[in-house]
């Protein structure tokens, strides 16, 4: 599948800024929403691809720096690009520390805007990967049965089969055929990977559960 077109999303409330700032990122070939508020962000979501906001600070309503405040705390990954005609140092170090990619003072050069979109766009690409790769670990982890998950969980650590059949009260044939289905379920023949995998998980050998 192809990848879907990255797209810049620009807030601001000055029309004039907005049709510039437009102008200018259509020339290199982003797809470019126009919006004047947080609330006009709100109201017409994120698009599918990589994304990212040029955001001025200043906004009627809820600020930029609220809103990216917001979206921290809502655990909601977005490249943040601040762009401000009343920046000062305080300012641009708490959109900074709150994880923004660049904070730029009007009037700004084109390039500096551009190279920081880029910036952007290749965090949100990398995101989007990992959370592509994480949800078909998560799948086939879903495909366990508990007792698969539980030896999962153990294996990973590095315990020898006869020490799992020990944790969990089997004995050490039940143990290598759930721990090769685990690693059939999961997609994997190597145990450096499915530690990997766990990691991803943040898998952690819990309290064996007790089977009928």
């Amino acid at each position: 599948m192809t990848e879907a077109p990255a797209t810049i999303i620009v807030i601001d409330d000055d029309p004039e800024i907005r049709e510039a700032l437009g102008s200018l990122l259509r020339s290199v070939g982003f797809a470019v929403n126009l919006l004047a508020s947080v609330g006009d962000f709100l109201r017409s979501g994120r698009p599918n691809g990589p994304t990212c906001l040029v955001l001025d600070v200043r906004l009627p309503g809820q600020s930029g720096l609220d809103f990216q405040l917001e979206l921290s705390r809502e655990n909601i990954q977005l490249p943040i690009v601040f762009i401000t005609g009343h920046g000062d140092i305080p300012m641009s170090v708490k959109a900074m520390k709150g994880g923004a990619v660049e904070f730029l003072t009007k009037p700004f050069r084109d390039q500096d805007l551009l190279d920081a979109v880029h910036v952007g766009l290749a965090r949100d690409r990398a995101w989007l990967e990992n959370e592509k790769s994480l949800a078909t670990v998560r799948a086939r982890f879903d495909s366990l049965t508990p007792r698969e998950r539980e030896v999962m969980a153990l294996v990973v650590t590095g315990r020898l089969n006869k020490q799992i059949a020990s944790d969990l009260g089997v004995s050490e044939i039940t143990v290598k055929v759930h721990r090769s289905q685990v690693m059939q379920k999961m997609g994997t023949r190597s145990l450096p990977e499915l530690a990997r995998m766990a990691d991803k998980l943040m898998l952690a050998p819990g309290k064996p559960q007790t089977y009928s």
